[in-house]
């Protein structure tokens, strides 16, 4: 956590979700019951609500910043509130830099939307938690964070490949796989970037290569998206070598 003057670290685990919840539900109630259920899910202790008002405090204690009386955080019924301004939260940065870069790229304006989706993308510093809590605000947002995430790299690619960056969109996806491994999405793009640079074989194998892991990996074969890809890449191929004989 950090403001214009230090950085705090929430080092405990049950500070950490709270915070957290009240980062996602920003400027929007959260009850007591709802952040309740976040830290100890069905099975709440005895004295859960005393628990919970004990971690609030010292949370309200960490969040106060000198200079600035009373702290973000708000005790209203049936809950509390974080208040935050516009754009002080990376979450809702994010958010909008991917829908300003999503609608770019649908009009064709592919310049613009891969300056907003690689502003969105550097904005992304890891999973939310680490995958610590799995209650419905924070695991869920967890999830749609890693799902928007890979969307916001797909888009960002695609708008990379229509402006013919193939060497720079090759290298980002590279590094991409190497952390999703199984995304049959970012082998197209990179198989594409490869034909599209002059470099077919190279193509042929990674595609193979995609097709050896999904077979391992899933027991699936790839989908037809990836198999037709492969099947252009082999006409061309014999296109191109029919020229040269006639030639």
């Amino acid at each position: 956590m950090t403001d214009d003057r230090s950085v705090a670290a929430v080092s405990a685990p049950k500070m950490q979700i709270l915070l957290a919840a009240l980062l996602i539900r920003a400027n929007h109630v959260v009850s007591r019951d709802e952040l309740s259920n976040e830290i100890w899910g069905s099975a709440p202790p005895r004295r859960a609500t005393a628990s919970l008002h004990v971690h609030m405090s010292q949370l309200r204690k960490l969040l106060t910043r000198p200079g600035r009386p009373g702290g973000p955080i708000a005790t209203t019924a049936p809950g509390y509130v974080l208040r935050l301004a516009p754009g002080e939260l990376d979450l809702h940065r994010f958010q909008c830099l991917l829908r300003d870069g999503r609608r770019a790229a649908r009009a064709g304006g592919h310049e613009r939307a891969v300056e907003l989706l690689g502003a969105a993308r550097s904005l992304h510093r890891g999973t939310v938690l680490d995958g610590a809590a799995t209650g419905p605000i924070v695991g869920g947002c967890a999830r749609w964070a890693e799902e928007a995430r890979i969307e916001c790299a797909e888009l960002l690619v695609a708008s990379g490949i229509a402006l013919g960056r193939y060497q720079e969109m090759t290298g980002v996806l590279r590094a991409l796989l190497a952390e999703h491994p199984l995304h049959e999405a970012f082998y197209r793009q990179l198989i594409l970037c490869m034909s599209r640079s002059g470099r077919r074989a190279e193509a042929l194998r990674t595609y193979h290569s995609a097709r050896d892991t999904i077979r391992r990996e899933l027991g699936l074969e790839p989908s037809w998206e990836l198999r037709e890809l492969q099947r252009t890449i082999l006409r061309s191929d014999g296109a191109a070598r029919d020229m040269q004989l006639v030639g």
